[in-house]
C-alpha cells in the first residue's frame, strides 16, 4: 500500500517559554536579522534556507526539553562554528566529536532544549 505521507521532514517545532527571548537567541545562532515588530506570539517561524522550517512555540504551558538533540543545524566548518558560539556565550554540552564522515557539537537553549551543530 502507498502511503499518503511524504517522506520529508517539514517542519521542526521547539517549545520556548519566552518567544521574544528566543527569537533573539535562535536568529543570533543562526545569523538572521529579526524585528520585535514581526513576532506575532505564540510562534515565531525562523527564516531558513531550505524547505525545512523550524517555529518557536511558546503556545505550551509546560516546556519539557529533550536531552538529546531532535534536528540540527548545518555547519561546513565546525570549528568555526564552535569558536562562535563560545563567543555568543551560549552553553555548549559537549565538545566537537570527529568521525571520518561528521562532526557535531551540542549546544543548550533557554529553556534546556539540546540543539545539534554538524556537518555532512
Amino acid at each position: 500500500m502507498k502511503s499518503p505521507i511524504v517522506n520529508r521532514l517539514n517542519t521542526t517545532f521547539i517549545p520556548v517559554t519566552d518567544i521574544k527571548r528566543s527569537v533573539r537567541w535562535y536568529s543570533a545562532l543562526i545569523g538572521e536579522p529579526y524585528t520585535e515588530e514581526k513576532i506575532y506570539p505564540p510562534v515565531y517561524q525562523l527564516p531558513m534556507s531550505s524547505p525545512t522550517g523550524v517555529i518557536l512555540d511558546a503556545g505550551s504551558e509546560n516546556v519539557e526539553p529533550s536531552p538529546h538533540p531532535l534536528f540540527n543545524f548545518h555547519t561546513d566548518d565546525i570549528d568555526a562554528s564552535y569558536r562562535f558560539v563560545e563567543q555568543l556565550g551560549y552553553t555548549i554540552k559537549s565538545e566537537i566529536q570527529r568521525f571520518e564522515d561528521i562532526s557535531f557539537f551540542n549546544i543548550q537553549d533557554l529553556d534546556g532544549n539540546i540543539v545539534m551543530i554538524c556537518t555532512g
